[in-house]
């Protein structure tokens, strides 16, 4: 792994480029430093609705997540380098079946709303497809492993089971989209 930092302000990246942790430089715009940031931001809203009540072992599962997330940061960071396994994926989709299990069938869309939980939920669902679409990008113009795509893939999917187990936590339910509303 590179180097942990220990002086903040570098002044090295005022000509536009950003340091990686192999030790080589690219440009602060690259779609390597582009994917890492979206990982970046979907892991601080991750830790923002981890500021929500929920259940504790959903908390541990999420700080768990965090952690995964700053490895694949780090998987990022580094190219060539591998953080991001199948057994990560594979935890995910134990998730998945998890927190589905308990859920009704959806026969109508949902909206992104409900409690502030299950709120934040869906925005770290939607950071987290923006991360997908970041990194598949990156895999078009450089080679990194697959299991960093399907993690993020899994994880948007588990994040739209959360937002709604999140509701139920709350005392609520989904938010259903109303096709035929009044207009107007």
């Amino acid at each position: 792994m590179g180097n942990r930092l220990s002086k903040i302000a570098t002044r090295t990246g005022d000509d536009g480029s950003t340091g990686l942790g192999d030790g080589s430089r690219t440009g602060k715009d690259s779609a390597r430093i582009h994917a890492l940031g979206e990982v970046d931001e979907l892991n601080s809203f991750v830790g923002l609705l981890l500021c929500e009540d929920m259940p504790a072992e959903l908390r541990e599962e999420l700080v768990s997540i965090q952690h995964d997330l700053f490895d694949l940061g780090g998987e990022l960071c580094i190219p060539g380098y591998q953080m991001i396994k199948e057994e990560h994926v594979a935890r995910l989709d134990g998730l998945l079946e998890k927190y589905n299990a308990d859920l009704p069938v959806l026969k109508e869309f949902i909206l992104p709303a409900g409690s502030r939980a299950a709120s934040t939920a869906h925005v770290c669902r939607t950071v987290c497809r923006r991360a997908e679409r970041a990194i598949v990008a990156l895999s078009k113009a450089e080679q990194i492993h697959a299991h960093p795509r399907q993690y993020v893939n899994r994880l948007s999917d588990l994040m739209f089971v959360l937002a709604r187990v999140l509701n139920r936590f709350a005392g609520g339910a989904d938010v259903l989209w109303q096709h035929e509303r009044k207009r107007g």
